[in-house]
Protein backbone atom coordinates (compact mmCIF):
# COMPACT_ATOMS: atom_id res chain seq x y z
CA UNK A 1 0.00 0.00 0.00
CA UNK A 2 1.38 3.41 -1.00
CA UNK A 3 2.02 5.88 1.79
CA UNK A 4 0.88 8.67 -0.55
CA UNK A 5 -2.75 9.90 -0.59
CA UNK A 6 -5.00 8.38 -3.25
CA UNK A 7 -5.31 11.75 -4.99
CA UNK A 8 -1.53 12.28 -5.18
CA UNK A 9 0.51 11.84 -8.36
CA UNK A 10 2.96 9.94 -6.13
CA UNK A 11 6.66 9.75 -6.91
CA UNK A 12 7.89 12.08 -9.65
CA UNK A 13 11.30 12.53 -11.23
CA UNK A 14 12.45 15.89 -12.62
CA UNK A 15 13.53 15.86 -16.26
CA UNK A 16 16.03 18.08 -18.04
CA UNK A 17 15.97 19.42 -21.60
CA UNK A 18 18.99 21.09 -23.20
CA UNK A 19 18.63 23.69 -25.97
CA UNK A 20 21.48 24.70 -28.28
CA UNK A 21 19.62 27.16 -30.50
CA UNK A 22 20.25 30.69 -29.16
CA UNK A 23 17.27 32.32 -27.44
CA UNK A 24 16.92 36.03 -28.30
CA UNK A 25 15.86 38.07 -25.27
CA UNK A 26 13.90 41.29 -24.86
CA UNK A 27 16.95 42.98 -23.28
CA UNK A 28 18.83 42.68 -26.58
CA UNK A 29 21.06 39.82 -25.50
CA UNK A 30 20.71 36.10 -26.21
CA UNK A 31 21.34 32.87 -24.35
CA UNK A 32 23.55 30.77 -26.63
CA UNK A 33 22.52 27.57 -24.86
CA UNK A 34 20.44 26.69 -21.83
CA UNK A 35 18.60 23.95 -19.98
CA UNK A 36 15.08 23.75 -18.59
CA UNK A 37 14.15 21.43 -15.73
CA UNK A 38 10.56 20.24 -15.64
CA UNK A 39 8.20 17.61 -14.27
CA UNK A 40 5.20 15.92 -15.88
CA UNK A 41 2.12 14.34 -14.30
CA UNK A 42 -0.42 12.18 -16.10
CA UNK A 43 -0.13 11.01 -19.71
CA UNK A 44 -0.30 12.78 -23.06
CA UNK A 45 -3.19 11.30 -25.02
CA UNK A 46 -2.89 10.08 -28.60
CA UNK A 47 -4.46 13.26 -29.96
CA UNK A 48 -2.01 15.38 -27.97
CA UNK A 49 -4.81 17.73 -26.90
CA UNK A 50 -4.85 17.22 -23.13
CA UNK A 51 -1.66 19.05 -22.10
CA UNK A 52 -1.74 21.71 -19.36
CA UNK A 53 1.19 24.03 -18.62
CA UNK A 54 1.73 25.22 -15.04
CA UNK A 55 3.58 28.55 -14.72
CA UNK A 56 5.12 29.31 -11.35
CA UNK A 57 5.24 32.47 -9.27
CA UNK A 58 8.28 34.40 -8.04
CA UNK A 59 9.82 31.81 -5.71
CA UNK A 60 8.23 28.75 -7.34
CA UNK A 61 9.82 26.00 -9.39
CA UNK A 62 9.12 22.83 -11.36
CA UNK A 63 8.10 20.68 -8.38
CA UNK A 64 4.38 21.48 -8.37
CA UNK A 65 2.90 18.12 -7.27
CA UNK A 66 3.78 14.74 -5.83
CA UNK A 67 6.96 13.70 -4.05
CA UNK A 68 10.59 13.26 -5.02
CA UNK A 69 11.17 10.40 -2.60
CA UNK A 70 9.40 8.07 -0.19
CA UNK A 71 10.92 10.06 2.68
CA UNK A 72 9.73 13.46 1.46
CA UNK A 73 6.98 14.76 3.73
CA UNK A 74 5.99 17.93 1.92
CA UNK A 75 4.56 17.60 -1.60
CA UNK A 76 5.00 20.01 -4.52
CA UNK A 77 3.90 23.61 -4.08
CA UNK A 78 0.51 23.21 -5.88
CA UNK A 79 -0.31 19.67 -4.81
CA UNK A 80 -3.67 20.94 -3.56
CA UNK A 81 -4.72 21.50 -7.18
CA UNK A 82 -2.84 18.86 -9.22
CA UNK A 83 -3.54 15.13 -9.06
CA UNK A 84 -6.17 12.44 -9.69
CA UNK A 85 -9.61 13.96 -9.21
CA UNK A 86 -8.26 17.38 -8.27
CA UNK A 87 -8.91 20.67 -10.08
CA UNK A 88 -6.18 19.87 -12.60
CA UNK A 89 -7.10 16.21 -12.88
CA UNK A 90 -4.17 14.04 -13.96
CA UNK A 91 -6.62 11.31 -14.95
CA UNK A 92 -7.64 13.67 -17.78
CA UNK A 93 -4.69 15.99 -18.30
CA UNK A 94 -0.99 15.70 -19.07
CA UNK A 95 0.51 18.36 -16.83
CA UNK A 96 3.88 20.05 -17.42
CA UNK A 97 5.52 22.23 -14.76
CA UNK A 98 8.93 23.81 -15.26
CA UNK A 99 11.50 25.98 -13.54
CA UNK A 100 11.84 29.20 -15.52
CA UNK A 101 15.07 30.42 -17.06
CA UNK A 102 16.95 32.47 -14.50
CA UNK A 103 15.67 30.23 -11.72
CA UNK A 104 17.76 28.49 -9.10
CA UNK A 105 16.21 25.04 -9.08
CA UNK A 106 17.89 23.42 -12.05
CA UNK A 107 17.10 25.51 -15.09
CA UNK A 108 19.90 27.72 -16.39
CA UNK A 109 20.21 30.80 -14.21
CA UNK A 110 22.69 33.10 -12.47
CA UNK A 111 24.09 30.29 -10.31
CA UNK A 112 24.68 28.03 -13.35
CA UNK A 113 28.09 27.69 -14.97
CA UNK A 114 28.60 29.91 -18.00
CA UNK A 115 30.20 27.61 -20.62
CA UNK A 116 32.07 30.62 -22.03
CA UNK A 117 33.94 31.29 -18.78
CA UNK A 118 33.71 28.10 -16.74
CA UNK A 119 32.40 30.18 -13.81
CA UNK A 120 28.95 30.96 -12.47
CA UNK A 121 27.07 33.53 -14.52
CA UNK A 122 26.41 35.62 -11.43
CA UNK A 123 25.67 39.24 -12.30
CA UNK A 124 26.39 38.60 -16.00
CA UNK A 125 23.23 36.52 -16.45
CA UNK A 126 20.88 38.54 -18.69
CA UNK A 127 17.71 40.18 -17.45
CA UNK A 128 14.64 38.10 -18.28
CA UNK A 129 11.07 39.11 -19.06
CA UNK A 130 7.77 37.23 -18.93
CA UNK A 131 7.81 37.20 -22.74
CA UNK A 132 11.26 35.55 -22.71
CA UNK A 133 9.97 32.83 -20.41
CA UNK A 134 6.97 32.17 -22.62
CA UNK A 135 9.22 31.88 -25.68
CA UNK A 136 11.42 29.33 -23.90
CA UNK A 137 8.33 27.42 -22.75
CA UNK A 138 7.09 27.28 -26.34
CA UNK A 139 10.36 25.62 -27.33
CA UNK A 140 9.89 23.05 -24.56
CA UNK A 141 6.36 22.39 -25.85
CA UNK A 142 7.83 21.74 -29.30
CA UNK A 143 10.23 19.17 -27.87
CA UNK A 144 7.40 17.45 -25.99
CA UNK A 145 5.27 17.30 -29.14
CA UNK A 146 2.62 19.68 -27.80
CA UNK A 147 1.28 21.83 -30.60
CA UNK A 148 -1.48 23.33 -28.50
CA UNK A 149 -2.07 23.44 -24.73
CA UNK A 150 -5.52 22.58 -23.47
CA UNK A 151 -4.78 25.26 -20.87
CA UNK A 152 -1.97 27.42 -19.55
CA UNK A 153 -2.47 28.03 -15.83
CA UNK A 154 -0.71 30.20 -13.27
CA UNK A 155 -1.11 32.31 -10.16
CA UNK A 156 0.54 35.68 -9.44
CA UNK A 157 3.61 35.96 -11.70
CA UNK A 158 2.45 32.64 -13.17
CA UNK A 159 -0.83 34.28 -14.14
CA UNK A 160 1.10 36.94 -16.03
CA UNK A 161 2.80 34.16 -18.00
CA UNK A 162 -0.58 32.58 -18.79
CA UNK A 163 -1.80 35.93 -20.15
CA UNK A 164 1.40 36.39 -22.15
CA UNK A 165 0.95 32.92 -23.66
CA UNK A 166 -2.52 33.92 -24.88
CA UNK A 167 -1.05 37.10 -26.40
CA UNK A 168 2.18 35.71 -27.90
CA UNK A 169 0.89 32.34 -29.11
CA UNK A 170 -2.89 32.74 -29.49
CA UNK A 171 -3.27 29.58 -31.58
CA UNK A 172 -1.31 27.42 -29.12
CA UNK A 173 -3.70 27.36 -26.15
CA UNK A 174 -7.44 26.87 -25.82
CA UNK A 175 -7.82 28.15 -22.26
CA UNK A 176 -5.97 30.74 -20.18
CA UNK A 177 -6.36 30.51 -16.41
CA UNK A 178 -4.90 33.53 -14.59
CA UNK A 179 -5.28 33.61 -10.81
CA UNK A 180 -4.47 36.41 -8.34
CA UNK A 181 -2.62 38.41 -10.96
CA UNK A 182 -2.55 41.82 -12.65
CA UNK A 183 -2.12 43.32 -16.12
CA UNK A 184 0.91 45.21 -14.80
CA UNK A 185 2.34 46.17 -11.42
CA UNK A 186 1.17 49.24 -9.56
CA UNK A 187 3.70 51.80 -8.36
CA UNK A 188 3.26 50.40 -4.84
CA UNK A 189 4.13 46.89 -6.00
CA UNK A 190 7.21 48.12 -7.86
CA UNK A 191 8.19 49.97 -4.69
CA UNK A 192 7.96 46.81 -2.58
CA UNK A 193 10.14 45.00 -5.12
CA UNK A 194 12.71 47.78 -5.07
CA UNK A 195 12.95 47.73 -1.26
CA UNK A 196 13.55 43.97 -1.43
CA UNK A 197 16.20 44.39 -4.14
CA UNK A 198 17.97 47.11 -2.18
CA UNK A 199 18.09 44.85 0.86
CA UNK A 200 20.02 42.34 -1.27
CA UNK A 201 22.17 44.75 -3.26
CA UNK A 202 23.37 46.64 -0.17
CA UNK A 203 24.33 43.48 1.71
CA UNK A 204 28.14 43.57 2.13
CA UNK A 205 28.29 39.97 0.88
CA UNK A 206 26.56 40.79 -2.42
CA UNK A 207 29.78 41.79 -4.20
CA UNK A 208 27.91 43.28 -7.18
CA UNK A 209 26.23 39.94 -7.81
CA UNK A 210 29.44 37.91 -8.01
CA UNK A 211 29.27 36.60 -4.44
CA UNK A 212 29.89 33.02 -5.59
CA UNK A 213 33.47 33.96 -6.46
CA UNK A 214 33.94 34.99 -2.81
CA UNK A 215 32.35 31.84 -1.40
CA UNK A 216 29.56 33.77 0.35
CA UNK A 217 25.89 34.63 -0.12
CA UNK A 218 24.09 37.87 0.80
CA UNK A 219 22.13 36.01 3.47
CA UNK A 220 20.98 39.01 5.46
CA UNK A 221 19.76 40.81 2.34
CA UNK A 222 17.84 37.74 1.18
CA UNK A 223 16.28 37.38 4.63
CA UNK A 224 15.07 40.98 4.62
CA UNK A 225 13.80 40.70 1.05
CA UNK A 226 11.78 37.62 1.94
CA UNK A 227 10.41 39.21 5.09
CA UNK A 228 9.20 42.26 3.15
CA UNK A 229 7.72 40.07 0.43
CA UNK A 230 6.04 37.69 2.83
CA UNK A 231 4.23 40.52 4.58
CA UNK A 232 2.64 41.47 1.26
CA UNK A 233 1.51 37.90 0.57
CA UNK A 234 -0.62 37.76 3.73
CA UNK A 235 -3.67 39.81 4.65
CA UNK A 236 -3.95 41.84 7.85
CA UNK A 237 -6.77 39.53 8.96
CA UNK A 238 -4.77 36.36 8.39
CA UNK A 239 -1.73 37.73 10.22
CA UNK A 240 -3.94 38.92 13.07
CA UNK A 241 -5.69 35.57 13.33
CA UNK A 242 -2.44 33.63 13.19
CA UNK A 243 -0.30 35.80 15.47
CA UNK A 244 -2.26 38.73 16.91
CA UNK A 245 0.06 40.54 19.30
CA UNK A 246 1.11 37.36 21.05
CA UNK A 247 4.42 37.48 22.86
CA UNK A 248 6.88 34.61 22.71
CA UNK A 249 7.66 34.69 26.45
CA UNK A 250 4.61 36.48 27.89
CA UNK A 251 6.61 39.58 28.73
CA UNK A 252 8.27 42.59 27.11
CA UNK A 253 12.07 42.74 27.14
CA UNK A 254 12.50 46.40 26.22
CA UNK A 255 15.32 45.35 23.92
CA UNK A 256 15.67 46.27 20.24
CA UNK A 257 17.60 43.09 19.45
CA UNK A 258 15.25 40.56 21.02
CA UNK A 259 12.43 38.72 19.24
CA UNK A 260 9.40 39.47 21.39
CA UNK A 261 6.30 39.02 19.23
CA UNK A 262 5.29 35.77 17.57
CA UNK A 263 4.98 37.50 14.20
CA UNK A 264 8.61 38.65 14.49
CA UNK A 265 9.70 35.09 15.13
CA UNK A 266 7.66 33.85 12.17
CA UNK A 267 9.11 36.39 9.74
CA UNK A 268 12.66 35.69 10.86
CA UNK A 269 12.11 31.98 10.38
CA UNK A 270 10.72 32.58 6.89
CA UNK A 271 13.70 34.76 6.04
CA UNK A 272 16.22 32.25 7.38
CA UNK A 273 14.63 29.33 5.56
CA UNK A 274 14.37 31.24 2.27
CA UNK A 275 17.96 32.47 2.35
CA UNK A 276 19.14 28.88 2.52
CA UNK A 277 17.32 27.70 -0.61
CA UNK A 278 17.02 30.66 -2.99
CA UNK A 279 19.60 32.53 -5.05
CA UNK A 280 19.91 36.30 -4.58
CA UNK A 281 20.53 37.06 -8.26
CA UNK A 282 17.47 34.99 -9.17
CA UNK A 283 15.39 37.03 -6.73
CA UNK A 284 16.55 40.25 -8.39
CA UNK A 285 15.80 38.80 -11.83
CA UNK A 286 12.32 37.56 -10.92
CA UNK A 287 11.23 40.84 -9.33
CA UNK A 288 12.44 42.78 -12.38
CA UNK A 289 10.43 40.48 -14.64
CA UNK A 290 7.39 41.38 -12.53
CA UNK A 291 8.15 45.09 -12.84
CA UNK A 292 8.61 44.95 -16.61
CA UNK A 293 5.40 43.06 -17.40
CA UNK A 294 3.07 45.41 -19.27
CA UNK A 295 1.61 43.81 -22.42
CA UNK A 296 -0.65 46.81 -23.07
CA UNK A 297 2.42 48.99 -23.64
CA UNK A 298 2.63 47.59 -27.19
CA UNK A 299 -0.70 49.33 -27.89
CA UNK A 300 -0.18 52.63 -26.06
CA UNK A 301 -1.65 51.24 -22.83
CA UNK A 302 -4.80 49.88 -24.48
CA UNK A 303 -5.20 46.43 -22.92
CA UNK A 304 -8.35 45.65 -24.90
CA UNK A 305 -6.42 46.27 -28.12
CA UNK A 306 -3.69 43.91 -26.88
CA UNK A 307 -6.31 41.23 -26.26
CA UNK A 308 -7.87 41.45 -29.73
CA UNK A 309 -5.59 38.68 -31.01
CA UNK A 310 -6.58 36.20 -28.27
CA UNK A 311 -8.21 32.93 -29.28
CA UNK A 312 -8.28 31.32 -25.83
CA UNK A 313 -11.19 31.30 -23.43
CA UNK A 314 -10.16 32.87 -20.13
CA UNK A 315 -10.83 32.18 -16.47
CA UNK A 316 -9.79 34.99 -14.12
CA UNK A 317 -9.96 34.50 -10.34
CA UNK A 318 -9.12 36.84 -7.47
CA UNK A 319 -9.34 36.88 -3.68
CA UNK A 320 -11.03 39.55 -1.58
CA UNK A 321 -8.17 40.16 0.87
CA UNK A 322 -5.35 40.02 -1.68
CA UNK A 323 -3.93 43.54 -1.53
CA UNK A 324 -0.78 42.68 -3.49
CA UNK A 325 -2.85 41.86 -6.60
CA UNK A 326 -6.28 43.07 -5.59
CA UNK A 327 -9.57 42.01 -7.23
CA UNK A 328 -9.68 45.42 -8.89
CA UNK A 329 -6.58 44.45 -10.91
CA UNK A 330 -8.25 41.22 -12.05
CA UNK A 331 -11.36 43.17 -13.03
CA UNK A 332 -9.15 45.36 -15.25
CA UNK A 333 -8.24 42.20 -17.15
CA UNK A 334 -11.87 41.09 -17.32
CA UNK A 335 -13.06 44.51 -18.53
CA UNK A 336 -10.41 44.56 -21.26
CA UNK A 337 -11.34 41.05 -22.39
CA UNK A 338 -15.01 42.03 -22.54
CA UNK A 339 -14.14 45.19 -24.47
CA UNK A 340 -12.21 42.99 -26.92
CA UNK A 341 -15.28 40.70 -27.14
CA UNK A 342 -13.44 37.69 -25.79
CA UNK A 343 -15.05 34.88 -23.75
CA UNK A 344 -14.17 35.24 -20.08
CA UNK A 345 -15.34 33.83 -16.75
CA UNK A 346 -14.57 35.70 -13.53
CA UNK A 347 -14.81 34.71 -9.88
CA UNK A 348 -13.92 36.78 -6.83
CA UNK A 349 -13.46 34.45 -3.88
CA UNK A 350 -14.12 35.49 -0.30
CA UNK A 351 -10.92 34.43 1.47
CA UNK A 352 -9.04 35.74 4.50
CA UNK A 353 -5.60 34.48 3.46
CA UNK A 354 -4.47 37.33 1.19
CA UNK A 355 -2.35 36.78 -1.91
CA UNK A 356 -1.24 33.32 -0.80
CA UNK A 357 -4.86 32.14 -1.03
CA UNK A 358 -4.27 30.84 -4.57
CA UNK A 359 -1.97 28.16 -3.13
CA UNK A 360 -4.49 26.91 -0.58
CA UNK A 361 -7.39 24.38 -0.75
CA UNK A 362 -10.15 26.92 -0.14
CA UNK A 363 -13.41 25.05 -0.95
CA UNK A 364 -15.17 27.69 -3.09
CA UNK A 365 -11.96 28.35 -5.02
CA UNK A 366 -11.23 24.66 -5.61
CA UNK A 367 -14.84 23.92 -6.59
CA UNK A 368 -14.91 26.74 -9.16
CA UNK A 369 -11.46 25.86 -10.48
CA UNK A 370 -12.45 22.20 -10.81
CA UNK A 371 -15.75 23.03 -12.51
CA UNK A 372 -14.00 25.12 -15.14
CA UNK A 373 -11.24 22.60 -15.82
CA UNK A 374 -13.77 19.76 -16.08
CA UNK A 375 -15.50 21.61 -18.91
CA UNK A 376 -12.35 21.67 -21.03
CA UNK A 377 -12.83 19.16 -23.82
CA UNK A 378 -10.06 16.65 -24.45
CA UNK A 379 -9.96 13.49 -26.56
CA UNK A 380 -10.40 10.11 -24.80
Amino acid sequence: MSRFPADSVGLVTPQRQAFTEPLPLACGKALAQYELVYETYGSLNSAGDNAVLICHALSGHHHAAGYHSIEERKPGWWDACIGPGKAIDTNRFFVVSLNNLGGCHGSTGPSSIDPATGKAYGASFPVMTVEDWVNSQARLADVLGIGQWAAVVGGSLGGMQALQWAISYPERLRHCVAIATAPKLSAQNIAFNEVARQAIITDPDFHNGDYAAFGVIPKRGLMLARMVGHITYLSDDSMGEKFGRELRNDQLNYDFNSVEFQVESYLRYQGQEFSGRFDANTYLLMTKALDYFDPAAAHAGNLAKTFEQLQAQCLIMSFTTDWRFSPARSREIVDALLAARKPVSYLEIEAAQGHDAFLLPIPRYIDAFSSYMNRIEVSP
